[in-house]
């Protein structure tokens, strides 16, 4: 049998190419129409509507308080796929709000209450939509670690933040790319600043807000009124969260994990990289397993390892040599690692 460590994906993962994910791959319809009562009773679009619809709608699909439900969704349906004769799970982490699903894959959310989390805050960041996001490599196509360009972008953060008028913040530590947030001056900033790179970034991200940064703080206490500790418990299963802080079975502070979600989470950084680093070396896995949607995040979780040094890996060609070798990544997003990973 082998162990693997589930990471769960944020936002920005259902796409066109994602559109009908639910029907083919959900295992429990009465779990689906259990979160299609929930969101019927808020007055907004079921998730039968939005998966099954004619073509895929980024004014509609993307929208925070669309996405987080569709991502959540699939991402529960994966992690319920997965096959525990072959597979034992040793930990779960996420990337953003892919700490919501993570906390209902391991049980410290119900699904319905991990729905409700995920949904209530995705509303919530879609009616404020405070800044935005932008994304940003740091390292080139090898992979390999650039710490000085690294910390180069970084001061250039902090020196457009720190100019009056503007912000800018680091958002997301993401393998070899950075998440930054801010207002509206401060990405216009950055993005005259820097060179464009691949051809494609700078990139702005539709419908995201200023994610992990102060400028969130109302949107957390929103959160906090509205999702009440009660709803949280136990984890069956470690999680590791965007700190790198891990949250044990029978061994948690339910009221710390409340507030951390619902609080830190929401308003600093999200050390995605760390939580990655992490996992490799407490948990010393045989697999990462990225649940849908979608199949952006496993270039992050490969960077994150190789910036770790895991298994003495330092850069792209490395990790494909032992992904071939061995694999050591599995997309569930990509139908030919989907099979070798969820049970028949």
């Amino acid at each position: 049998m082998k162990t693997a460590v589930v990471v769960c994906p944020g936002r920005g993962t259902y796409n066109k190419t994602e559109l009908g994910y639910l029907a083919r791959h959900f295992p429990d319809a009465a779990m689906i129409s259990s979160f299609d009562a929930l969101r019927r009773k808020a007055g907004q679009p079921t998730l039968g509507d939005l998966d099954g619809a004619e073509r895929f709608s980024i004014a509609t699909h993307t929208r925070g308080d669309n996405a987080s439900a569709l991502i959540y969704a699939a991402t529960l349906g994966d992690y319920l796929s997965i096959d525990r004769e072959a597979i034992e799970i040793v930990a779960i982490t996420g990337n953003s709000m892919g700490w919501y699903s993570a906390l209902g894959c391991a049980g410290a959310l119900s699904p319905e209450n991990g729905f409700l989390v995920a949904n209530t805050m995705g509303a919530l960041m879609q009616q404020t939509l405070i800044g935005g996001q932008l994304i940003y490599p740091f390292v080139n196509d090898d992979w390999r670690p650039r710490p000085e360009r690294r910390a180069a972008l970084l001061a250039l953060a902090a020196e457009i933040d720190a100019a009056p008028g503007q912000t800018l913040r680091l958002s997301i530590d993401l393998g070899g790319m950075l998440v930054l947030a801010g207002d509206e001056a401060g990405l216009a900033a950055f993005e005259r600043a820097v060179e464009p790179v691949q051809e494609r970034f700078p990139m702005r991200l539709g419908n995201h807000a200023a994610f992990h940064t102060s400028l969130m703080a109302p949107v957390a206490a929103a959160g906090r009124e509205r999702l009440a500790p009660a709803l949280f418990g136990q984890p069956r299963v470690p999680l590791i969260d965007g700190r790198g802080a891990i949250w044990r079975p029978k061994a948690s502070d339910i009221e710390a994990l409340w507030s951390y979600t619902l609080g830190a989470q929401v308003t600093e950084t999200y050390d995605f990289t760390r939580a990655i680093a992490i996992a490799a070396r407490e948990f010393a896995p045989d697999l990462f397993i990225v649940t849908g949607p979608g199949t952006t995040l496993g270039g992050a979780v490969a960077q994150s390892l190789i910036l770790a040094g895991w298994r003495g890996m330092g850069g792209k060609e490395d990790f494909k040599k032992r992904q071939e070798e061995k694999p050591l990544l599995a997309s569930m997003g990509l139908p030919d690692q989907r099979a070798d990973i969820a049970g028949r």
